[in-house]
C-alpha cells in the first residue's frame, strides 16, 4: 500500500465510528452474512442501508419497500463495497426479499408527528409488523429478526406471538431495538460531565416509550456521580429525547438519523456475534424470564445463536427502583396490546 492510501486509510478510520470499518472492506472477512431492512425506503431505512452497505460483516444487503425501493437499492448499488444489493418492491417480492436471510431488520411503518406518542402508531404499524413477521417465519424461520418499528413494546409481543403461531419461536432470535435510547444516554451523560462520549456507556432497562425508558445513571461506565437534580434532568430528557426530535423537526418526521445509525451499530453488534466474536453486548428489549415483566429491556449478551442471556439490571438505586414501579402500568398495558393484537390479527387469518 502506497504512502496516499496508508495516509486515507489511517484518515478513516480516525474518524468513521468504529463499528463501520470503511477501510476493512479487503480486510478478510470470511463469514460475512446476510442481512435485510424491511422499510428501506423510508425515513430511517434509507440511512440504516448506507451504514450497511459500508459494512465488510455483509455479504448480501437485501432491501425491501412498498415504494421506491428500486431507486434506493440502485443508488447503494454504486459504493464501492463488498455487499451485493438487491431491491424488492410490494408484498408480491417479500418472500424473495427474505429467504437465506441471517439477520432481518425491520424500520418499517409510519413516523411520529408532533403531538403523537409510540402508542398512536399502533394500530398501523401493528398491521406493518405482523406482515413482515408472517413473511419471515415462512421464509427466514432461523434468522434474527430486529424490531425498530414503534411501538416496540408492542411490536416485539407481535413478533413473538406471529412467530408462535407458525410454529418457529426461538425466543433468542427476536429483539426490540432500544440502542437510540442508549445512545442518547451516553450522549446525554458525556454532555453533562464533560466527558467523550464514545467512551461513555450507560445501561438502559425497562422499555422503549416515555417513562418505561429506564436509564441506570447509578452504573455509569466510565463511574459519575449526580446531584438529585441532574438524575431528575439527565432521566427526562433521555425519556422525553424522542418528542424533542419530533417537535424540532415540526411535522418533518421523527428520528431518523440518529435511529439509522443506532439501528446499524446494534446490527453490526449482532453480525459480529453471529461471527463468533465473544464478549458482545447491546441493550435489548426481549421476553423476560428474570423480571416480573413477560418483556422487557436489559443489556443482553450475544453469541452466534442470537441472545445468549440477560445480564439482567445490577444492584439498582432507590431511584431506578422507584422508575420501574413508575413504569409498570405503561409496559404491562403496552405488552397486553400487543398480545392482544397478535391474537385478532391471526384469528383473521385463519
Amino acid at each position: 500500500m502506497n504512502k496516499t492510501a496508508t495516509l486515507c486509510t489511517s484518515l478513516i478510520s480516525s474518524i468513521a465510528p468504529k463499528y463501520i470499518r470503511y477501510a476493512s472492506t479487503g480486510s478478510g472477512v470470511t463469514h460475512a452474512k446476510k442481512v435485510a431492512v424491511l422499510g428501506a425506503s423510508g425515513g430511517i431505512g434509507q440511512p440504516l442501508s448506507l451504514l450497511l452497505k459500508l459494512s465488510p460483516l455483509i455479504s448480501d444487503l437485501s432491501l425491501y419497500d412498498i415504494q421506491h425501493t428500486k431507486g434506493v437499492g440502485a443508488d447503494l448499488s454504486h459504493i464501492e463495497t463488498r455487499a451485493k444489493v438487491k431491491a424488492y418492491v410490494g408484498k408480491d417480492e417479500l418472500a424473495d426479499a427474505l429467504k437465506g436471510m441471517d439477520l432481518v431488520v425491520i424500520p418499517a411503518g409510519v413516523p411520529r408527528k408532533p403531538g403523537m406518542t409510540r402508542d398512536d402508531l399502533f394500530n398501523t404499524n401493528a398491521t406493518i409488523v405482523a406482515d413482515l413477521v408472517s413473511a419471515c417465519a415462512k421464509n427466514c424461520p432461523r434468522a434474527i429478526i430486529a424490531i425498530i418499528a414503534n411501538p416496540v413494546n408492542s411490536t416485539v409481543p407481535i413478533a413473538s406471538e406471529i412467530m408462535k403461531a407458525h410454529n418457529v419461536y426461538d425466543e433468542k432470535k427476536i429483539v426490540g431495538v432500544t440502542t437510540l435510547d442508549v445512545v442518547r444516554a451516553a450522549t446525554f451523560v458525556a454532555e453533562a460531565k464533560g466527558l467523550d462520549p464514545t467512551r461513555v456507556f450507560v445501561p438502559v432497562i425497562g422499555g422503549h416509550s416515555g417513562n418505561t425508558i429506564i436509564p441506570l445513571l447509578s452504573q455509569v461506565s466510565p463511574p459519575v456521580s449526580f446531584s438529585q437534580q441532574e438524575l431528575d434532568s439527565l432521566t427526562t430528557r433521555i425519556q422525553n429525547a424522542g418528542t424533542e426530535v419530533v417537535d424540532a423537526k415540526a411535522g418533518a418526521g421523527s428520528a431518523t438519523l440518529s435511529m439509522a445509525h443506532a439501528g446499524a451499530r446494534f446490527s453490526f453488534s449482532i453480525l459480529e456475534a453471529l461471527n463468533g466474536k465473544e464478549g458482545v453486548v447491546e441493550c435489548g428489549f426481549i421476553a423476560s424470564q428474570e423480571t416480573e415483566f413477560k418483556y422487557f429491556a436489559t443489556p443482553l449478551l450475544f453469541s452466534r445463536n442470537g441472545v445468549e442471556k440477560s445480564m439482567g439490571v445490577g444492584k439498582l438505586s432507590e431511584y431506578e427502583t422507584k422508575l420501574i414501579e413508575k413504569a409498570k402500568k405503561e409496559l404491562n398495558g403496552n405488552i397486553q396490546n400487543g398480545i392482544e393484537f397478535a391474537k385478532q390479527y391471526l384469528a383473521k387469518s385463519k
